[in-house]
């Protein structure tokens, strides 16, 4: 039977992927999160009247450049050349609820799946850093994949019930 795992050898060992032989190609991927913040934060944040600034600003920043290190941060990853790295937000004020989006490309032999995700934690994750003074009772959730395209697993697209 055939290792379901890349990362790991036929002893078990861990290793980073063998991508050498594989031709480089356009990838893509998205992947979005959420976090829930109380009544008092959504209003610091729309208002940009946080003590520590421009909050959602902060944190595009962030999560930008984790999709650049992200191999920094996730041991078997490979370094990549990011072609492009968006990163945007949405708020439902109601709800209380800001999504984070991030969009990476890249022309490489390997995708760009953890990078996006890894964008969008660290968002989020700045957003809870620079409010938690207001309110700790932040909570992070719905952090996935969204779509990914190019590669030889071809391309993929998330079908739930809280998809952008």
């Amino acid at each position: 039977m055939r290792n379901p795992f890349s990362h790991f050898d036929e002893a078990g060992q861990a290793v980073m992927v063998d991508v050498s032989a594989k031709a480089s190609t356009s990838r893509v991927a998205v992947a979005q999160g959420e976090i829930q913040v109380c009544p008092e934060i959504m209003e610091a944040i729309l208002a940009g009247g946080s003590a520590k600034g421009d909050v959602l600003g902060v944190a595009r920043i962030a999560g930008i450049m984790a999709c650049k290190r992200t191999w920094e941060s996730i041991p078997l990853c490979h370094p990549l050349p990011i072609s492009k790295c968006s990163l945007d937000f949405e708020t439902q004020r109601q709800a209380g609820v800001i999504r984070a989006v991030c969009q990476v490309k890249t022309e490489s032999k390997t995708g760009v799946e953890m990078e996006a995700l890894h964008g969008v934690s660290v968002a989020l994750l700045t957003v809870y850093d620079m409010c938690k003074a207001i309110d700790k009772r932040m909570v992070l959730r719905n952090i996935h994949l969204i779509s990914k395209s190019g590669g030889k697993s071809g391309n993929f697209t998330f079908e739930g019930e809280d998809d952008a």
